[in-house]
């Protein structure tokens, strides 16, 4: 296979010279091929939080938004994961669209949107879905499965259709700023492509782009 041919996958190879400058751009572009493909849930990813005792724990989350300044994501600020952002706000991320053989990887610093942008997240949820959060706070044991299905039937009982409940305190939206990207990209002959991009000093220093060995 020549420089510049197609992969055996079907993407053209991804060179350095040809990403953008700005890698959330290039995810944004990935991101788009993922819905326009119908992958199912295009927009889950593993987020990787550090637990109590030093350790990793991950867990599969909706991308809610992504913009210039990161990745937005919703979810109950005293869970498990909400608690762990609490003690240290360091995590990762993971997209993986198989169908399309791309992975991405981002690195970075966890912080919370203020309550505007937070009930805006939420008031997006379907009404069935805000009935849920409303419902109980996340991560807490509970008896049975019939102790969530009797506070989900109360708290519909309490706002009759179409009203849904207001966002409890604890639902907030929340950013990765990414300081690290990594882009792969598969290929059948194993020459995987994974362009890397890191931050240049401060958090808005430019990027820089390599290479690294599949």
């Amino acid at each position: 296979m020549r420089a510049g041919d197609p992969t055996p996958t079907g993407h053209p190879p991804l060179e350095e010279r040809d990403c953008p400058r700005d890698p959330l751009l290039l995810f944004a572009r990935w991101h788009r091929a993922a819905i326009d493909a119908g992958l199912p849930e295009p927009s889950a990813m593993t987020l990787a939080t550090v637990a109590e005792d030093g350790g990793p724990a991950a867990r599969i989350v909706l991308l809610r938004d992504c913009d210039a300044r990161g990745f937005v994501f919703l979810t109950d600020s005293a869970s498990r994961k909400g608690r762990e952002l609490a003690r240290d706000a360091r995590a990762a991320l993971v997209f993986h669209w198989p169908a399309l053989v791309r992975q991405v990887r981002a690195e970075g610093e966890v912080a919370k949107l203020d309550a505007t942008a937070s009930a805006a997240l939420y008031s997006a949820r379907p009404r069935g879905t805000r009935l849920v959060l409303a419902a109980w706070t996340q991560s807490v044991p509970v008896a049975d499965r019939a102790t969530l299905a009797a506070l989900r039937d109360r708290m519909d009982a309490a706002h009759p259709a179409p009203a849904a409940p207001e966002r409890p305190a604890t639902w907030e939206g929340y950013r990765l700023a990414p300081r690290l990207l990594e882009f792969w990209q598969g290929d059948r002959s194993r020459l995987h492509d994974r362009v890397r991009y890191r931050r240049a000093g401060d958090r808005d220093g430019e990027w820089i782009i390599d290479r690294l060995a599949p």
